[in-house]
């Protein structure tokens, strides 16, 4: 495990965030944290330090999966219903303020939309599932996809 700290001005440096962008795509990133203070100039800067993987861990574009398109892979009932998880998982997402596949992966929503009926108690059979993630957002995700399908 390794760290970086940026140090990026408040006052619209794009360079900065740029550097930190670009770092960030190319790394394995862990954790990150940010502080946000008024340096002695009176100027406000964030500093932020990410916790990442040497890039010998980070893995190399040949070794990533290839993406799947799945509209080709599922049945276009099945594929509607990916299509509304997905916006869903787009909303707890963004309440929780994680990433979507924190949530579910495409993956496993692909294998929810696949269900007869999409409720919590199937969910626990996908893997990668488990009681935790079904009770923080199984349960809702089945909810809100009643009231959208309705």
């Amino acid at each position: 495990m390794q760290v970086k700290i940026f140090d990026i001005s408040s006052r619209g440096c794009e360079e900065e965030q740029d550097i930190m962008n670009k770092f960030l795509r190319g790394h394995k990133v862990l954790d990150i944290d940010r502080q946000f203070y008024v340096s002695s100039d009176n100027i406000g800067h964030w500093s932020v330090l990410v916790t990442y993987l040497p890039s010998a861990y980070s893995g190399s574009p040949q070794d990533r999966k290839e993406k799947i398109d799945y509209k080709e892979s599922l049945n276009r009932e099945d594929f509607e219903k990916f299509t509304k998880l997905r916006a869903i998982r787009k909303r707890l997402a963004a309440d929780d303020a994680v990433p979507a596949y924190a949530v579910f992966t495409d993956a496993e929503l692909a294998q929810i939309a696949q269900l007869p009926i999409v409720e919590s108690s199937a969910m626990t059979q996908i893997s990668g599932i488990g009681d935790k993630r079904v009770e923080k957002y199984g349960r809702i995700l089945c909810e809100l996809f009643a009231e959208e399908s309705q």
